[in-house]
Order: C-alpha cells, then sequence, then structure tokens
C-alpha cells in the first residue's frame, strides 16, 4: 500500500477557440486511487455538461476532454488523486488563442477515431519548433519539428497536416511536404508573397493531436529598376465564360516612394511562353475584365504594377482558367485540360428560330476605365447556340448605337470601354443566331461613367502592445463604410528615424496584428492602411512609440508552503517563490486561510489585505487546536496570479520542544562547475535557547532519502556557506537544519535540483585600481534584460545605501567603489543579477589582499620613476665634473629639472644638461667647481602622472676634495697640452691714437717662439672708432663730382692739405668700379703646389678687369689662368708654382665712374724652409696667432698701412711661467687719413 503517484502528469496545451484538448495522466497507488478534475481549484462534474467536458478512467489511464474549446476555458487544470494512504495533485494549463487579426476562420477540429477503451494511448510531443520565418521574393524556405510519439510502434504513422492561414495545403508545384519518421518538414519553393502566412502543422494519432503555429513572412524582392513597386500578388481569374474573363489581384504593400499609377495585365494561353497584354493603358482598379478570349481555350494571367520609376517583377501567374461557358463547364465537371483546347461539339441542325429578349440585364461594375454588363440567355433561343450584340445610347437621347458591329459575343457578360467619363448612359442586348436577330432587352437604368466602389478611409486609432522581445502586438480601430474590404497593410518605423518599413507583405483582414522581426528595446510607431480593389487608404495616424521587449503577465503560484512557527493563535509560514514570475518583479504574495472541520474545508479568508513583499508572514487571529489549510498568490505588475494548491493541513497549537524550528527561504547562488554558495534565513522558533549554529545536509536528486549527508562536521554560526568538490554535471539538493544548546531541530525544505555545472558566459568579481589609485570590485553580465538590476552584498546581506562605498552601474558593467579601505572593508563581497538564469559571483577582501591593493592604490596615486642608480658625480678629462642619474623605464614625454640649492638651473655656458630617454641617462656637466657651486645638486624627473627625484650634497671636506680634484685634473691636461694662454691677445687705443696689443702665456719652454702677425686692418677700426666718436653730426652736400658727406673732428691731424679747418670730406660715388673683398695681404705657399685666388668685383656698368704681376699686365695662359664670371667673380691661379711666381700681384678694376686696386703678395718657399714675411721673435716669445679672437684677413685697402716702428719686447721665460707681451704701434696720421678717406670712398 502507498500514496498515489504520477507516472506521467498531464501537459499544458495553447489550442485555438473551436478545438478540442485532452489532457491525460498516468497514475498508481494502492488501494487504487479516486481521481478528480479541477478548473482553477473548482471541481468538474462531466455529468451536468457532457456536451462540454468528457472524464475516461482506463487501466490507471485518466483523461479529461474539453470540446470546442473557447476563451473561457483558459485556465489552470489541476487533477487529484487520493485513497487511504493519502492525496497528490499535478497541474496543467489550457490557453486558448482568439488572434483575429491573424486567423481568417477556425482549424477544422481534426476527426479523431474514438480512443480505444482498452488500445494504446500516444503522447505526442513537438520538439526543435519552427519559429518566425522570413524569406524573400524567389528563395526557397523549408521549416517543420520534430515529432515525438510514446510508446513508439513500428509502421505506425501519424497523420500529418499543414494549414496556411487556416486552409489545409496541398502539395504542388510550390509546396512541398515530407515526413522522415520523426521529422514533418514543409518546403516552400519560389517564394512569393502569396506564401506569406500563419503555418500551422498538425499531428494527428489515435489519442488526439498536437499542433504548433508560427508565421511566416515574404519580403519583395530587390527591384530590377530603383524606386519600382512591389509586384501585385493573389491573382485571380472570375467569372469565366467563353470569350470573357475577370482578372481580380491585391495591391502591394511598397509602391517604391512614389504612388503606383496603376496595373498591367497580360495572358498567356496553357503551353505557350508568349505573354500577351492586356489593357495599354494602366488601370488602377484592382479588376480587369479581359475579353477576345478564344472559346475552348485555357489562359493563366499575370499583373505588373507600375510608377513614375518603373516597373514591378510580374506577380505569380494564376491558375488556369479555361475559356467555355460555365453551364458547359458545370456538366463537364473539373475535368477540363491544362493544356490545349476543349473539344466543343454541336449538335445537330435543325429549323432555325429567332431567339427572344435578352433577360435581368444589369451593370454589376463601373469604373472610370470600363463598364461590365451581364444578363441571362432568352427563354426562347432554338436548338443552335446564340450570340450577341450590345447597344448604347447617351442618357436623355433615343439614339442606339451597336457596340460590337463585327462580332457578337458568346458571353452573357460584356465589358465596355472607351466610354466618357462623368456620361450618363444606358444599355441594352439583342440576341442573334442564324435565324436572325431577336428584339432588344429592355435597357437598363441611367449608369454614370466612374468609380462605383471608393477607396476605404483611413483606419482608425492604432494601439501597440508588447508581445515577446521582438514582436509587437497591433491593434486599430476599422476603416468606417469600406465596402469589399481586402485587408489592411502595417508600417513600422523606428521612433526618430522616419525610415517606413513594411510589417505585413499581404494584406490582413482583422484588427490585430502581431509585428515580428523587430529589434529589441528599439521603439518603433506603427501606422495602418486598408486595401480595396479601388485602391489603398490614406495612412492612419501614427501610433504612440513602445519600447520592444517581453509582455508582463501574472507569476504562476509559488508552492512549498511549511509552517515556521506555531502559537496559540498565529502561525508563521514560508513558501517558496514562483517558477515563473511574469518578466516583472514579484511585489508581493498575499496569503489566505481556511479551516477543515471533519476533513471538510471551509471557506477561504484573506489573511493579509496588503501585500508582503517577504516569503514569511504570520498569519494571526487563529483559533487554538483548530485545523487549518493556506494558500499564497503571488503579485506584480501585470497584476495578481492564480492562488497556489491548498497547503497540507496543520494544527494551530503552541510549539514547545527545546530545539529550534527549520530554516527557510533556501537560495542558490555562484553555480560552478564544482562548489556553489547556498544561503538560507534563520529559524522564526528558536526553542528554549538561541540557534548557535548550523548544519547543511547533501545528496544527489536522484538519490533515496537515505543518502542525505552532512557538508560540514562543525556547525557554522553563519547563514550561508560555500559548498566544494561537487562532481561535474551531477545535479544536488540541499537542506538545512539549526542547533542550540537542547540540539539540532528539524531539517529545512530540500532546494529545488541544482547542476553542478558553469554556464557559458559566467563571470567572476574582478578587482581594479585605476589610475587614481581608487579601488573597486567589478562585475560583468552578458545576458543582462531589460529589467535585471545588480544586487551587491557583503557576507551575503543586500548593500541598499552603502556608507563606506559608492555602488555605479552602466550597461551591463556594475561596480562597488570603496571610499576609504580599511580593516572595517574586511568580508566576503558578492554580487546577484536578477531577472537572469543565476548570474553572479563573489571575491574575499582579506586582510593580506587588503594590504596587496592598499600599496598598489598609493603606488597608482603616487607613482614612482624607478631609478637603476641614485645621483652621483664623477670627474672626466680636463677636470670636467659629471652628474648623473639612470631611470628604468621613462616614456618619450619624460621631463627633467635640475635644481642647485633649491634653484632651477639651466643649459647655458656654466651648464651642460643631457637627457637621453632611450637609456633613461640624465647628465649635467660643469667645466669646473668654485665656491659658488657648494650646495645640493637635484634631478627631478617627471613622466605623466609619476615623478621621482635624487639629489646629491656637496658640502665642506666632500666638496672641497672634488673640487681640489677638479682643479688637478685641469692643470694636468692643460700642462700636457705644452704652451698655452692664461690671458688672450687683447689691446686699448690710448687718447693720443696708440694702439697696446698685449697677452700672457703660460708653460713656455726655451725653445717656444712668439710669432706676430699683421693685423693691422682690424687696430685701424678700432683708431677710427675712437675718430669717429669726437665728430659732429654728419652733413650731406650734392657737387658736380658727386654727393660730399663731411663733418668735424677733434683731430686737425686728420684734415688733408686740400682743406682748411677740422672738416673732413668723404666723397661717394654710387657705382664706381670696387674689388670688393676676399684677397689676401699674403699668401705664402709651398713649391708645386696649386693657388686659387677669388674676390668679389662691384660697379654698374660692369668694370673692366686686369691683373699685373710686379706693375706688369698679366695675360691668360696654361700657367695663369684668369677668369672674370658673371661681371661679379674673379680668380687667379697658378697651376703649379715655383719661386719665380713670388712677386708682388694686382688686379685693376675700372669702369666710367672711376677705378680700384687690390694687391697680394705672393711667398713661395722651398720645404724647411722658414716663410719670409714672418717676424721673428726671441725664443721666449709666443706665437700669437694662438689667439681666436682676432680676423685674419681685412678689407684689401689697408694692407701694407702698420705703422712705422713696432716694438716688440722680449724677455726670457721658464717652463710653467706667465710672460706677459707687449706690441706698441705709432701712426703717421697725415698717411692714415688718406688710407681712411680712400677705404671709405
Amino acid at each position: 500500500m502507498h500514496i498515489p503517484e504520477f507516472v506521467i502528469k498531464p501537459r499544458s496545451h495553447t489550442v485555438w477557440e473551436k478545438q478540442c484538448v485532452r489532457l491525460h495522466c498516468t497514475i498508481s497507488g494502492w488501494p487504487e486511487p479516486r481521481v478528480v478534475w479541477y478548473k482553477n481549484n473548482v471541481s468538474i462534474d462531466p455529468m451536468a455538461t457532457p456536451e462540454k467536458y468528457k472524464v475516461e478512467s482506463s487501466y490507471s489511464v485518466h483523461s479529461l476532454e474539453i470540446n470546442k474549446c473557447d476563451f473561457d476555458d483558459t485556465a489552470q487544470y489541476r487533477v487529484s488523486a487520493m485513497n487511504s494512504k493519502g492525496e497528490t495533485s499535478a497541474f496543467a494549463s489550457v490557453v486558448v488563442k482568439r488572434f483575429k487579426g491573424e486567423i481568417d476562420e477556425f482549424l477544422p477540429s481534426p476527426r479523431l477515431p474514438p480512443c480505444l477503451e482498452y488500445g494504446v494511448t500516444f503522447e505526442t510531443h513537438l520538439v526543435e519548433k519552427f519559429g518566425v520565418s522570413f524569406g524573400r521574393e524567389g528563395e526557397t524556405l523549408s521549416f517543420g519539428c520534430s515529432v515525438i510519439i510514446y510508446p513508439s510502434l513500428q509502421r505506425f504513422q501519424p497523420e500529418i497536416e499543414w494549414y496556411r492561414d487556416d486552409k489545409l495545403l496541398v502539395p504542388s508545384k510550390w509546396v512541398q511536404m515530407h515526413w522522415s519518421g520523426d521529422r514533418a518538414t514543409l518546403t516552400l519553393s519560389h517564394l512569393n508573397k502569396e506564401d506569406e502566412g500563419l503555418y500551422t502543422l498538425r499531428v494527428i494519432t489515435k489519442s488526439g493531436f498536437e499542433t504548433h503555429s508560427a508565421y511566416v513572412f515574404v519580403r519583395d524582392a530587390d527591384a530590377e529598376v530603383a524606386g519600382a513597386p512591389g509586384a501585385p500578388l493573389d491573382v485571380h481569374s472570375l467569372d469565366a465564360n467563353k470569350d470573357y474573363v475577370i482578372v481580380t489581384w491585391k495591391q502591394p504593400a511598397v509602391d517604391g516612394g512614389s504612388p503606383i499609377l496603376g496595373y498591367f495585365v497580360d495572358r498567356c494561353e496553357v503551353g505557350m511562353t508568349h505573354w500577351a497584354q492586356c489593357n495599354d493603358t494602366p488601370v488602377k482598379f484592382a479588376r480587369f475584365p479581359v475579353t477576345g478570349l478564344v472559346e475552348g481555350r485555357s489562359y493563366v494571367f499575370r499583373v505588373r504594377a507600375v510608377n513614375k520609376a518603373g516597373m514591378s517583377h510580374p506577380s505569380r501567374v494564376s491558375e488556369p482558367v479555361a475559356a467555355m461557358d460555365p453551364a458547359d463547364r458545370t456538366r463537364k465537371g473539373p475535368s477540363a485540360p491544362w493544356t490545349g483546347q476543349i473539344i466543343v461539339t454541336e449538335e445537330e441542325p435543325v429549323e432555325g428560330v429567332v431567339p427572344g429578349r435578352p433577360c435581368d440585364l444589369s451593370v454589376i461594375e463601373a469604373t472610370k476605365n470600363y463598364v461590365v454588363l451581364s444578363w441571362k440567355p432568352p427563354g426562347e433561343k432554338g436548338h443552335e447556340g446564340v450570340m450577341y450584340y450590345v447597344e448604347k445610347c447617351v442618357s436623355g437621347t433615343d439614339s442606339w448605337q451597336r457596340v460590337n458591329t463585327e462580332i457578337p459575343v458568346k458571353s452573357p457578360r460584356f465589358a465596355l470601354f472607351d466610354l466618357a467619363e462623368g456620361k450618363s448612359y444606358r444599355f441594352r442586348v439583342r440576341c442573334c443566331n442564324s435565324a436572325g436577330v431577336g428584339e432588344p432587352s429592355e435597357p437598363t437604368e441611367a449608369t454614370t461613367v466612374g468609380d462605383k466602389l471608393d477607396i476605404p478611409s483611413a483606419p482608425g486609432r492604432v494601439v501597440p502592445t508588447r508581445n515577446t522581445d521582438t514582436s509587437v502586438v497591433v491593434s486599430w480601430e476599422a476603416s468606417r463604410d469600406a465596402k469589399e474590404l481586402v485587408g489592411y497593410y502595417i508600417e513600422s518605423n523606428i521612433a526618430g528615424s522616419n525610415t517606413w518599413e513594411p510589417c505585413n507583405n499581404k494584406p490582413v483582414k482583422g484588427t490585430r496584428f502581431i509585428c515580428h522581426g523587430l529589434t529589441t528595446d528599439e521603439s518603433y510607431v506603427f501606422r495602418v492602411r486598408a486595401v480595396n480593389a479601388a485602391g489603398i487608404s490614406e495612412f492612419s495616424q501614427e501610433s504612440e512609440a513602445i519600447k520592444v521587449k517581453a509582455a508582463i503577465t501574472s507569476p504562476t503560484p509559488p508552492y512549498g508552503i511549511t509552517v515556521l512557527e506555531c502559537v496559540r493563535d498565529s502561525m508563521v509560514l514560508a513558501w517558496k517563490q514562483p517558477t515563473f514570475i511574469g518578466g516583472a518583479d514579484i511585489t508581493g504574495y498575499f496569503v489566505d486561510y481556511r479551516e477543515v472541520i471533519g476533513g471538510v474545508p471551509g471557506k477561504w479568508h484573506e489573511a493579509n489585505i496588503k501585500s508582503v513583499s517577504e516569503r514569511a508572514y504570520r498569519v494571526s487571529k487563529l483559533k487554538e487546536n483548530m485545523l487549518y489549510q493556506f494558500q499564497v498568490r503571488a503579485a506584480n505588475m501585470a497584476g495578481v496570479g492564480i492562488p497556489s494548491l491548498p497547503s497540507e493541513t496543520f494544527k494551530c497549537e503552541e510549539w514547545t520542544i527545546a530545539v529550534p524550528g527549520p530554516p527557510h527561504d533556501l537560495q542558490v547562488q555562484e553555480v560552478r562547475k564544482d562548489s556553489l554558495v547556498l544561503l538560507w534565513k534563520p529559524p522564526v522558533y528558536q526553542g528554549r535557547d538561541p540557534v548557535n549554529g548550523y548544519y547543511i545536509d547533501i545528496k544527489e536528486a536522484e538519490a533515496d532519502f537515505e543518502m542525505w549527508r552532512g557538508v560540514n562536521e562543525k556547525a557554522t554560526d553563519k547563514t550561508f556557506i560555500k559548498i566544494k568538490d561537487l562532481k561535474m554535471g551531477e545535479s544536488y539538493v540541499f537542506r538545512v537544519r539549526a542547533q542550540n544548546k537542547a540540539g539540532v531541530g528539524k531539517a529545512s525544505d530540500s532546494t529545488e535540483p541544482v547542476e553542478a555545472v558553469t554556464k557559458p558566459g559566467t563571470a567572476e568579481i574582478v578587482v581594479n585600481v585605476d589610475d587614481d589609485g581608487v579601488i573597486s570590485l567589478n562585475f560583468e553580465c552578458s545576458n543582462l534584460t531589460a529589467d535585471s538590476k545588480f544586487v551587491w552584498s557583503k557576507n551575503y546581506v543586500e548593500m541598499t545605501e552603502p556608507e563606506r562605498m559608492t555602488l555605479e552601474t552602466k550597461g551591463s558593467k556594475s561596480k562597488a567603489i570603496f571610499k576609504t579601505p580599511s580593516e572595517e572593508d574586511l568580508g566576503i563581497y558578492s554580487c546577484f543579477v536578477t531577472h537572469t538564469d543565476g548570474a553572479s559571483a563573489s571575491y574575499t577582501l582579506s586582510e593580506e589582499t587588503l594590504k596587496e591593493l592598499l600599496k598598489v592604490s598609493h603606488d597608482h596615486k603616487f607613482p614612482i620613476i624607478p631609478l637603476k642608480t641614485e645621483l652621483a658625480v664623477e670627474l672626466l678629462e680636463k677636470g670636467r665634473v659629471r652628474f648623473w642619474l639612470q631611470a628604468e623605464k621613462i616614456s618619450a614625454n619624460g621631463k627633467a629639472e635640475y635644481v642647485f640649492n633649491d634653484n632651477v638651473v639651466h643649459q647655458g655656458e656654466k651648464y651642460k644638461m643631457n637627457f637621453d630617454k632611450n637609456t633613461g641617462i640624465i647628465e649635467m656637466f660643469m667645466e669646473s667647481l668654485g665656491k659658488e657651486d657648494e650646495g645640493t645638486f637635484t634631478f627631478q624627473l617627471q613622466d605623466g602622472k609619476a615623478t621621482n627625484q635624487s639629489s646629491l650634497v656637496l658640502i665642506g671636506d666632500v666638496f672641497k676634495q672634488l673640487q681640489k680634484e677638479s682643479e688637478f685634473q685641469k692643470k694636468e691636461w692643460i700642462r700636457k697640452q705644452g704652451p698655452h694662454f692664461v690671458e688672450y691677445l687683447g689691446y686699448e687705443v690710448t687718447p693720443e691714437c696708440c694702439v697696446r696689443l698685449k697677452c700672457k702665456v703660460a708653460n713656455m719652454k726655451k725653445d717656444s717662439v712668439a710669432l706676430w702677425y699683421n693685423l693691422m686692418p682690424y687696430l685701424m677700426n678700432q683708431v677710427f672708432s675712437v675718430i669717429a666718436n669726437s665728430s659732429t653730426p654728419l652733413k650731406i652736400q650734392s657737387t658736380e663730382e658727386g654727393i660730399r658727406l663731411y663733418t668735424f673732428v677733434t683731430f686737425a691731424a686728420f684734415v688733408s692739405s686740400a682743406d682748411t679747418g677740422n672738416r673732413l670730406i668723404l666723397m661717394f660715388f654710387i657705382d664706381r668700379a670696387r674689388v670688393a673683398g676676399g684677397l689676401p695681404d699674403v699668401v705664402t705657399i709651398q713649391e708645386g703646389k696649386c693657388l686659387n685666388l677669388t674676390c668679389n668685383i662691384w660697379g654698374e656698368p660692369i668694370p673692366e678687369v686686369t691683373w699685373l704681376k710686379n706693375e706688369r699686365e698679366m695675360v691668360s695662359n696654361d700657367h695663369y689662368i684668369l677668369k672674370f664670371e658673371s661681371g661679379k667673380f674673379a680668380s687667379f691661379t697658378i697651376t703649379s708654382v715655383s719661386t719665380s711666381d713670388s712677386g708682388k700681384y694686382s688686379i685693376l678694376v675700372k669702369n666710367k665712374y672711376g677705378t680700384e686696386s687690390g694687391d697680394f703678395t705672393v711667398s713661395v718657399f722651398i720645404p724647411d724652409e722658414e716663410p719670409a714675411h714672418i717676424l721673428s721673435t726671441p725664443s721666449s716669445v709666443c706665437p700669437l696667432f694662438l689667439s681666436p679672437h682676432f680676423p685674419h684677413r681685412a678689407h684689401p685697402s689697408f694692407l701694407n698701412s702698420a705703422s712705422e716702428t713696432a716694438d716688440v719686447p722680449s724677455s726670457a721665460t721658464n717652463l710653467n711661467t706667465v710672460s706677459n707681451f707687449t706690441l706698441n704701434f705709432r701712426f703717421n696720421m697725415h698717411t692714415l687719413t688718406k688710407q681712411f678717406i680712400n677705404s671709405l670712398s
């Protein structure tokens, strides 16, 4: 004997209205259980409504059949089985759909054979179901479902049916169906917009049927011409007759951006390939009568749309239609051939009878392009066939005109074209045969030529509502007074983009449609147009923008109701969260209770009017020792869900046990392949003493009850634990027991099975220290939903408004930022993401980890450039001082500052700096150290935020020793170099115009020689500067010879003999020929060498140039090469000099404004001989050409103008002694004045 148990539980179903559904289950138990079915917790009595419900039980198989489901049958159904050992229940939901926007007719109920009373019951499951599909015209699309039927019997094949918009599909050239034995597939070859619609697969067995539906959308193919409209669709032939047929179609949803001007209809004989256009001008009406058909032949038709950009692709070809009398078609049945001609037989000729009048003549269609007449043949027509003549006349006149004068028509239909729009006409018809023409019929009423069918008005208000993450349900108000409505087109647009896209390419007839293929979290607006044969209406007003996200529904029932504490008049209940929360956070719970007296439950009462947010609640005002049952309902923003199953029966009596009650609200987080974290809440009932620990039990989900085992040997005082060493892929359940001094209490309810697996995309918390030294914990979740939230906890207690942290969330990333990290922040930090599949992680901040992070933070806040060596000093050659250090690494943006005694020093004469960023070496050089250089030297480095510095203190004995060593090194280097200047050559000009030259030389040797060079040009400039400083302001005077400048000077000796007083006259001739410079005074050259001299010539007109040697004119030859180039450059070359080339050379330049010459002396010496022009001095005199301060050349006009006497004192000097040299010059002032005037002119 055992309590009832469900071997197979009933399964939920979703069906359309008017369909039948069957719920069935298999139950075991002994004694045999009694089974009762409930609808929303109300028992079902099949005897009260036998036409609605049918309940059957056979061999432990129990079923509930609901016939012709309607919307009210949407409910939760429960089957309860009970026997003397207990009761158990199972649930299934039935959802009945009635989407008028997608379904024109309800699916026909399947013809099921009666279930065998003692036969096999089949269970059918559809898996790998096809979803919403998108295709394009011309493509091939396949979709289907895998079918699982239990039990699996050989040679058993279910019946497979496919529907499009509730119309049964049959195999054709466009549709192929395939059944592989376990999968049903539908293939649509060469898609056209006619293939768009709701497709339904129905799998039928003896025990019932299963269905699945999804929408297929077909987009327009790319137009051959940019901007051309889409192709028309649903081309059909109506009212076919002997020579006449009406072709209809539906307008496309896409017009290409400009209005459609009309349509062209083409026809083709079956079996032929040539298409003939039926209308010369495009027609706007989506219906057109085609005449001139050949009786007995079959035709197919197609339609093309045209706008100003061009022609569309042709539509799909219509089904073939035969041109024949409808009566003949009825007699012959549907066996009209698809190709060739229909053979029409004639009866035997008999004596002719003139036919009577046609009857029931009427205008069945009138547009501005044509009028269609219809009538019935006459009763008196003889045995032969009749034909017809159609006549017309303008209203108000009696002038009848035959329309078809040449060939009478055979069909009792006729289309009249070329009528004047706006005029009124009357029509009549005559019959004719071989016997003659009969009397006319009664004329029709006056008919005005024009469109009788109006374009529908724009639909009304458009309301979008959420459906799924990629679809929106759009509803609208129908067009008012719309006649012959074909359907509606819906368009969508991303808010703000103004780019409208069609949602459907085939008109829908309802006022509700699901628009698929939208982008999640984008905002869309919608608009709708109505369609009939006359055209397409204006757009409706745009809807309000709606964000695409899943619709919110009420949550499923909670479950697992338990009692946590019980006193005399109240009980604390706990329950588990619903398995599906409806897409929105649960806002609260409502608890109901009822008394159970004598096993009979009473009426439900509300325990709380205001919802409670926790999954535990104390129900008060109960009666002691009474039995109670409880139920709980969950609520979210969509509403309150259905209640849970009634709980077990609990007795309200005060607990007196010493041990604590069960913990509750067990939750699992951070599930990985080998570990997870279990959380729980303490028991409400503490027992006699406070709870001091918890024990956690574990077992495999499929293991027996006896397999429970402990996780922790020692009780934990926390309300969480990390369970490790799990087996990957295994499912586990957990429970918790609390203990106090009295012992261990009752175990909690076990958790749901949890599989130990690391899900794809699982991330961990990452600790980060940014450039500013801020420490943060970072968590990223890749599978967020729109309603997901990051919940941070410390030691698994949620941090709502943490004082020591700042919580930031941007997109899929969240961070917890420490404000002032310290030991108070030690603990376990976790992050849980709501509305996901359990995305969570944790990070343990220990004392050691905190110290490391604080060190890194300090380094980031105050970064230091690491140094390989500190600042050091060393002495180089010549006694130079080098300060240097080396950084380990520094970027190209690195900078260095050099500081001495808190003052920044810069590159200059005293300090030379070098910064090699590749090696990190930083240097500063000083030629020597003075007393003022005693102090502290510092190198300060900066690279971005990173800094560092190194200092070197040079004071006292350390500085003196370094200075002494530097001076010694410098003297040693100088000593090794030989004689040198201590003071370089200097000069002074006395008021008496005496020039004194002097210098100091050290390290003179006995064989040292001092050489004096002729530096008179430079000295004369200094003399003249003294004279010029004594002059009066310059005056100017124009004369016949030129421009005269004159001034008065202090020294009368400078005045020329031609002048009086102390006036100095300078004459300037602007374009006079001149030697501008470039020639030396004296050239000393070794024999055999080549001599080349060049000078600049100036003057306008270009001067004549003559070269002289010893006052005799020279001629250019191989030895002497004389050139004058560009009127500016004169050159003098001796190819191989010899002693005979020594002498005085001159260059003479001349033009009409004057003449000037330049002289120089060439001295050729044989090697080992001294040059002749050098003045010999005593051996103790230093050669003066060592001085770098004097130029080696001067203006040619001052050559050989040195004083007549030069006093050169001499004295013997010893090694490393300093010698003073002085050279005094005395000048002939009259001669100098002439030279001065000539030089200025």
